[in-house]
């Protein structure tokens, strides 16, 4: 029986979509990875059988080989290999450690960082980093691409983008081909956007940074936030 054929209330994948992972058993997370069951048992139900053989615990059942699961009816070669794929995952995921993310501290860091992005363009481009409550970063991305001298970032695509990343502080940045680091009247307003949107959404501006080849211009360094 093909989990598409149960009860909607019982399909693990709608239920994990509905209502997140979290809500999810046991035997409904191992039915998601068989996919389905036999002619007898949903795959929900056959998870259970599985389950209940090595005590309900996910360490014992990382210990059977592929011989061991094919002896449950349903459960074939492929998804045997599913299921120990998806414990070793899980066992190698649990033996790493979790990576930091960097910091931002100050505009030398927000400078090292999108230097290698916009430092030797030809036009200008503008450029976001997300940060977490500790300005550490949650990801960073291209927003616009503009002419020789000028690239207009739409704000609404700038915080839809922090949202998403569940960010409460961004760094923003742009670069100036020319080299000449002063800032542009457009540059004066659109910082200014940026800063009165943000605290619309509690969501900071640190700063924004205007970089060339060589060197940077800092918005928070020179107090114009």
């Amino acid at each position: 029986m093909s989990i598409k054929f149960l009860a909607e209330d019982d399909r693990p994948r709608e239920k994990f979509l509905l209502k997140g992972r979290n809500s999810l058993s046991d035997a409904e997370l191992l039915a998601i990875i068989m996919g389905s069951g036999n002619r007898e048992d949903s795959a929900v139900e056959l998870a259970r059988k599985i389950l209940d053989s090595v005590g309900n615990n996910w360490h014992n059942l990382s210990r059977l080989q592929v011989s061991d699961l094919i002896k449950f009816k349903g459960v074939g070669t492929v998804k045997a290999i599913s299921i120990c794929t998806a414990l070793e995952i899980g066992r190698r995921r649990g033996a790493q450690e979790v990576v930091e993310k960097c910091k931002i501290e100050g505009s030398s860091d927000g400078f090292k960082i999108l230097h290698p992005h916009l430092g030797d363009l030809e036009t200008e481009q503008f450029w976001a980093i997300f940060l977490n409550q500790n300005n550490r970063i949650l990801g960073k991305c291209q927003l616009s691409s503009g002419g020789i001298n000028q690239s207009v970032v739409d704000v609404r695509i700038l915080f839809k983008t922090a949202i998403e990343h569940f960010a409460t502080g961004i760094v923003v940045a742009h670069n100036h081909p020319s080299g000449n680091l002063k800032p542009s009247q457009e540059d004066l307003k659109i910082t200014k956007q940026i800063t009165e949107a943000g605290k619309l959404l509690n969501i900071q501006l640190l700063d924004h940074l205007i970089i060339s080849q060589n060197s940077y211009f800092s918005f928070a360094d020179e107090n114009l936030l």
